[in-house]
């Protein structure tokens, strides 16, 4: 849901202006201690859920969330939404194109996600086995749908190694190769819900994920209007000013028409005034794990090369 819709984490920062950079990829998170029923992240969190839990209720549901519901608190109202919401067809392109994704590697999977703490793809995605989730979130926020997730006996396929790295950790990129990423094996990335605060940070987002995602890796996700430097309703500038956003940081990219993808899914859209991007973006640079592979091999075959010159000496 980001920072358009009904809890919208800008109005934290400019009520809560105790934000650090953490980690050498500088993504900004709060300091502030908020008391639980009234931190923004969590109540947007939970606004997200609720919509999914919404949409599993419909009667022809684009996706089905059975743990969503246990995060939507009990005086929530019962009456389900008869509109399809932009958010829950950016859940299901999202889910779909990750699945699709997934099933192409050979080997070990690398699935990043970058959410608001109470993502449940893990849980309730037909993933392959074999594969290695990170889920980059809020702690506070994470910490309490794990506890809620064990209520209600969630568990993930058999086969998947789950990690979550606190979105304040000091340096994200080195607790994920702790945790076992390589970068010189193929990732996707997904965005939702992730507290994307401004462009700035949006642009710390990108370089971390340029620097892990090896050459040819997808990241896929909804960006938050309110970090746009363009007015949205003009699409020609939009498309300019995203395409320039993620060049600049080595992603080829496409934005996804969320009527279009609502008309190919046989679904009635009415975007009203939803102005999140939906997009997906190949990595086109090598990693730096893999320009530092290539570094040693370059060095070893020159000292090879020393070694014979010295002996035909």
């Amino acid at each position: 849901m980001g920072c358009v819709e009904a809890f919208p984490v800008t109005y934290y920062i400019n009520m809560h202006p105790s934000l650090i950079c953490t980690s050498k990829r500088k993504l900004c998170v709060s300091t502030a201690k908020l008391n639980g029923d009234n931190d923004p992240l969590l109540l947007a969190a939970t606004a997200s859920a609720s919509l999914r839990h919404q949409e599993t209720l419909r009667p022809e549901p684009l996706f089905l969330d059975p743990y969503a519901g246990c995060f939507v608190p009990h005086n929530s109202p019962k009456d389900v939404i008869q509109d399809l919401h932009p958010y829950c067809l950016a859940t299901k392109f999202i889910d779909d194109k990750l699945l699709h994704t997934v099933s192409l590697i050979d080997g070990l999977k690398q699935l990043i996600l970058l959410t608001d703490g109470m993502d449940t793809r893990p849980y309730r995605l037909q993933l392959p086995s074999s594969i290695l989730i990170f889920d980059i979130s809020p702690e506070s926020v994470f910490r309490i749908a794990a506890e809620k997730l064990k209520g209600v006996g969630a568990k993930m396929p058999k086969g998947c190694i789950f990690y979550h790295i606190p979105l304040e950790s000091s340096d994200i990129e080195q607790a994920m190769q702790f945790k076992g990423y390589n970068g010189s094996r193929p990732s996707i990335w997904a965005l939702q819900g992730f507290p994307v605060m401004t462009l700035a940070n949006f642009e710390e987002v990108l370089s971390m994920i340029s620097s892990l995602a090896m050459k040819g890796s997808l990241f896929v996700g909804e960006l938050p209007a309110c970090v746009a430097e363009t007015d949205i309703e003009i699409k020609s500038n939009t498309r300019q000013w995203v395409d320039k956003l993620f060049m600049s940081k080595g992603f080829r990219v496409e934005i996804i028409n969320y009527k279009g993808f609502a008309e190919r899914s046989g679904k009635d859209f009415v975007s009203g005034h939803y102005n999140n991007i939906l997009f997906v973006a190949e990595q086109l640079l090598h990693s730096d794990d893999q320009m530092e592979s290539w570094r040693r091999e370059f060095q070893r075959i020159e000292n090879e090369g020393d070694e014979e010159g010295f002996e035909e000496l």
